[in-house]
C-alpha cells in the first residue's frame, strides 16, 4: 500500500467520523506535500528519519505553528495505518510539534471598534458588524448561519463550530436590531443570514467577509489591521474586563480546553499597556 492508498483511507474514515470539509481539504493539500517531496512510496519504507527530513525541510519556509499542521497531519495519518493494521511500526510516533512562542491575541480597543460603527453604510454592514463583535464567533461560524438559526425572541443564535459541535450564542439588543433591519431589507430567498449584495444572491464567502471588514476599516481609517478573528479577541478582553471567569469565556469561545482560553489572561496587563501606548 503507497501513501495515496493509505490517504484514500484515511479520508474516508475522517469523513465517516463527521471532519469537516475543510479539515479535510487541508489534509489533502497537505497530503500532496508529503508525497511532492518524498514520493508516493510504500508506507512501509517511510521512516522516522525520512518524515524529519521531510519536516526539517519545510521547516525552512514554514513558521513554527504551521509546521505544528505538519506533524499533527503527519502523526494522525500513521497512526491512523498502525491502528487499523496497515503498518507493523508507527514511523510517526516519536515525532515532536516545535516549541512556540506564547504570543498574545491581538484585540480592537473601544475606539477602534467605534470608528467602524459610525463608517458602516448599509444595514448588512452594521448587521456583521454588530454579529461578530458582541458574539465573538468564528468567521466560519458566521458564514455558515442561516436565518432560522436566530432566536429573535432569545436574542442568541445556534451555530456550528469546530467538529461540528453546536453551541448557543447570544448578542445585545442593538444587534438583534441591526440584524432584523438587514433581514427585511433583502429581497431574497436564500436561507444564509449573511449572503453577497451582487447576483445572484448566494452566501456571503469568508473570504466576502474578511473583504467587507477590510474595507470598512479603510473607510473609517482605522491604523490597526481588521480581519474577522480579532473581534473574537476583542469579545474575550471585553469579558475578561468585566470579571467574566475563564471557564465562562472558555464556554462562550468553544473551546475544548482550558489551555487555549488561558492565554487570554494575558489580556489584562497587555491592554492596559496597549492604551498606555495610545494615549501617553
Amino acid at each position: 500500500m503507497n501513501l495515496n492508498e493509505l490517504w484514500f483511507l484515511y479520508e474516508a474514515d475522517k469523513r465517516i467520523l463527521g471532519f469537516s470539509p475543510y479539515t479535510l481539504k487541508a489534509y489533502s493539500l497537505q497530503i500532496k506535500v508529503l508525497t511532492r517531496d518524498i514520493g508516493n512510496l510504500d508506507i512501509e519504507e517511510v521512516s522516522l528519519t525520512l518524515l524529519k527530513e521531510y519536516l526539517a525541510k519545510q521547516s525552512e519556509r514554514l513558521k513554527p505553528s504551521s509546521l505544528g499542521h505538519r506533524v499533527r497531519f503527519v502523526r494522525s495519518l500513521f497512526r491512523f495505518a498502525f491502528e487499523e493494521g496497515y503498518v507493523a511500526r508507527n514511523p510517526a510516533l516519536k515525532l515532536r510539534e516545535p516549541k512556540m512562542d506564547k504570543r498574545i491575541p491581538k484585540f480592537l480597543i473601544e475606539e477602534d471598534v467605534i470608528h467602524l460603527k459610525i463608517t458602516c453604510e448599509s444595514p448588512r454592514e452594521h448587521a456583521l458588524l454588530e454579529f461578530l463583535y458582541c458574539t465573538g464567533c468564528r468567521v466560519g461560524e458566521v458564514h455558515r448561519l442561516n436565518v432560522e438559526d436566530i432566536n429573535w425572541e432569545n436574542c442568541s443564535a445556534v451555530v456550528n463550530g469546530k467538529g461540528s459541535k453546536q453551541r448557543e450564542v447570544y448578542f445585545t439588543t442593538e444587534c438583534k436590531i441591526w440584524l432584523k433591519r438587514y433581514v427585511e431589507s433583502r429581497e431574497d430567498s436564500c436561507k444564509a443570514l449573511f449572503v453577497t449584495e451582487s447576483l445572484p444572491t448566494r452566501r456571503m464567502a469568508i473570504s466576502t467577509i474578511r473583504y467587507s471588514l477590510k474595507r470598512l476599516a479603510i473607510r473609517g481609517k482605522v491604523k490597526a489591521n481588521v480581519y474577522p478573528h480579532r473581534f473574537r479577541h476583542t469579545y474575550a478582553c471585553h469579558l475578561l474586563d468585566n470579571g467574566a471567569p475563564l471557564e465562562f469565556i472558555q464556554g462562550m469561545l468553544g473551546h475544548d480546553k482550558a489551555s487555549t482560553t488561558q492565554i487570554y489572561a494575558q489580556l489584562r496587563g497587555e491592554r492596559r499597556k496597549e492604551l498606555y501606548r495610545r494615549y501617553f
